[in-house]
């Protein structure tokens, strides 16, 4: 079974956003994938997921409610088959971390970011869902081909 981890800053928006409409939208298709999410931070740990996010995720068809952030461990470069990061602050800190075990952290979008909504409106908050639903149908297609 595939493993993928999303990583964002503090677990607590776009990362936790990213796996569950992965989640969903891979078991929609029919693909066994384990899929979770971590923050490159401490700050928010044990925490749930942005009110703003789990009010966007729901409005869109997805539970966010469950969540609980947890930080990014150098074990998860051994345990994830897949680490990618939302944007290239996030990249950096993970290759700065990397120990040369499993995969290299790659961006998520291939060579764009998923920005951070925590400072902006709903369409931020929005902005993460489309560009987590797009991201993640790219990765169910290359899923499917490998």
């Amino acid at each position: 079974m595939t493993r993928v981890l999303f990583v964002c800053l503090g677990n607590i928006c776009r990362s936790p956003t990213a796996e569950i409409v992965a989640r969903t939208e891979l078991a929609r298709v029919g693909l066994e994938v384990r899929v979770a999410s971590a923050g490159t931070a401490g700050y928010h740990v044990g925490e749930g997921a942005d009110p703003r996010s789990i009010a966007c995720a729901m409005r869109n068809g997805y539970d966010l409610s469950g969540h609980r952030a947890r930080r990014f461990t150098i074990d998860d470069f051994r345990t994830f088959d897949l680490v990618l990061a939302m944007d290239r602050d996030n990249l950096r800190d993970l290759q700065a971390l990397h120990p040369g075990i499993g995969s290299p952290p790659a961006l998520f979008l291939g060579d764009a970011e998923v920005p951070d909504p925590y400072q902006g409106g709903e369409e931020d908050f929005q902005r993460v869902i489309d560009l987590s639903r797009a991201g993640v149908a790219r990765l169910i297609e290359r899923l499917r081909g490998s």
